[in-house]
């Protein structure tokens, strides 16, 4: 297929396409057109965003697949070969005569590359390694020093995932304060998510408002637009004392606080009441993975507010009443808080 009616062709599927470069839309019509036609045909759709339970089951059983048509002994050595320069050209030869790329994107409806990072994420034994210790903070220091971004060297020479020197370093760059937020701390971060906001909001409405329009509006946002893909590493930079993460978690205590007008909704009787409806809640939807629940429309099971902080409440409660909750699935997890924390909850209220 040549590159223009590839571009078109994957336009239907994917609909920013066209911001994509050549060579990487040259390999999504070599392995991704064919696929999304038969899914297409199928009536399934091509998706995006996080993976579900089911999903990353699937990526599990087409590698321990594929390893055992071609002998290869580990997933690590089939998504991180590099790493074994000896067996580098026998496991390569190996892909191409089994058709690697089409075994592992069997049964799941999305782009190749995306099952790939995500197969690579989840069977890397450098992902799971715990917390920095001191020293290896201060390597990492040294390492970017000399490698600047480079982070797949760095994680090479630390043992580390790719993801996770990137994500560290981030944390440990500046002088980021741990403690607690101050007032004006608190102003930077409010100041700094209107401005992205308003800069969004600004770009998204030059193409449908007269410049006498624009000037006599005050920009009016969605309440979604507020805390949903804010570009979180722009506000770090914009704060300058405190991390991505830390900013994403204090803008949703400051909005929580505006939406509910300062109200406790989480302690006491009413704490109570939240976590009974909550668990409740979950355990109506019926659902198999977190992905698939509507975490918008269960926040009215504690109060208005954000769709975050009602996730941030059950991760909570998932890990302080759940036992093992790491080897469960999501269903399991609900059906535990049903059975078990729920009747102790009604009585406690």
């Amino acid at each position: 297929v040549d590159l223009d009616t590839a571009k078109q062709e994957l336009e239907e599927f994917i609909p920013h396409v066209r911001n994509i470069s050549d060579s990487s839309i040259r390999k999504m019509a070599g392995r991704d057109l064919v696929r999304f036609k038969q899914f297409k045909k199928q009536g399934i759709a091509v998706k995006f965003g996080r993976f579900s339970q089911k999903e990353n089951n699937q990526i599990r059983k087409n590698v321990e697949e594929f390893l055992l048509i071609t002998g290869i002994d580990s997933a690590e050595k089939l998504l991180f070969t590099s790493r074994y320069p000896e067996d580098k050209e026998t496991i390569n030869r190996l892909k191409s005569e089994h058709l690697f790329c089409e075994k592992l994107s069997k049964d799941i409806p999305r782009p190749w590359r995306l099952i790939y990072y995500r197969a690579r994420k989840m069977f890397d034994p450098n992902n799971y390694k715990g917390r920095y210790t001191k020293e290896e903070k201060e390597k990492l220091k040294k390492y970017h020093a000399l490698h600047g971004n480079d982070w797949k060297k760095i994680s090479e020479m630390m043992s580390r995932s790719n993801l996770s020197v990137a994500m560290k370093y981030s944390e440990i760059k500046s002088a980021i304060n741990y403690g607690p937020w101050s007032k004006e701390e608190t102003q930077k971060l409010m100041h700094a998510v209107e401005e992205v906001i308003r800069k969004r909001m600004e770009t998204e409405d030059a193409n449908s408002l007269s410049s006498l329009e624009k000037s006599n509006r005050d920009l009016s946002i969605d309440r979604e637009k507020l805390y949903q893909k804010l570009p979180w590493t722009e506000i770090e930079a914009k704060v300058g004392t405190r991390y991505w993460r830390q900013c994403k978690q204090r803008w949703t205590t400051v909005l929580t606080h505006k939406m509910t007008k300062g109200q406790q909704l989480y302690r006491g009787t009413k704490g109570l009441q939240a976590k009974i409806s909550l668990i409740k809640r979950l355990y109506e939807m019926k659902v198999e993975d977190a992905n698939e629940v509507n975490w918008e429309e269960l926040s009215n099971a504690i109060g208005d507010v954000p769709k975050t902080y009602v996730q941030a409440k059950f991760y909570k409660m998932k890990v302080s009443c759940v036992p093992f909750w790491q080897n469960k699935t999501f269903s399991e997890i609900i059906d535990y808080l049903f059975e078990k924390k729920l009747p102790e909850l009604e009585e406690k209220l």
